[in-house]
């Protein structure tokens, strides 16, 4: 989970964040699904290269107070969630639909639709979008301000303010 003034320093704005949002829309359309009626964060990270680095985050429920969190992630061809770890979130990532390479501590996975895969706390983790758009849905303990801790110094910067 980010602030409200992090966000307007990781997320697409205006006529990007439409455009982004759009043709996400199209792709679920083409897919046949319809996500929650959520507010949705396409993500950049504070790079500025959203389609290399980026995905768009549907969060259906951050609930601290119970300990769970439910979110689905959508991501375009080629996109790349950035190298991080959580300090407190332990996450599992199943696969709706595409095929996602995730790395975990240097070690690459190919994940394809149905597969699920858990990742500890502290255990570095990146994923791309391979051979397509796609889909993921995260369960995990709640999203917490200051939680996520990037390899690059650059967005940590913006969303741990070091």
């Amino acid at each position: 989970m980010f602030t409200n003034e992090t966000l307007k320093q990781i997320e697409l704005q205006d006529a990007q964040r439409d455009k982004a949002l759009h043709a996400c829309k199209e792709v679920m359309n083409s897919w046949i699904l319809t996500l929650p009626d959520v507010e949705p964060s396409p993500l950049h990270f504070g790079l500025n290269e959203f389609y290399n680095f980026g995905h768009i985050e549907f969060i259906i429920v951050n609930n601290v107070e119970e300990g769970y969190c439910g979110k689905f992630i959508f991501m375009f061809k080629g996109q790349t969630c950035p190298c991080h770890h959580h300090v407190k979130k332990h996450e599992t990532f199943f696969i709706v639909k595409g095929k996602i390479e995730m790395e975990i501590e240097n070690k690459k996975v190919i994940m394809n639709q149905g597969d699920c895969l858990s990742v500890s706390q502290n255990v570095k983790h990146k994923f791309t979008a391979i051979e397509g758009d796609a889909l993921l849905l995260e369960s995990s303990k709640p999203d917490l301000v200051n939680d996520s801790v990037f390899i690059d110094e650059r967005i940590n910067k913006i969303i741990l303010g070091t």
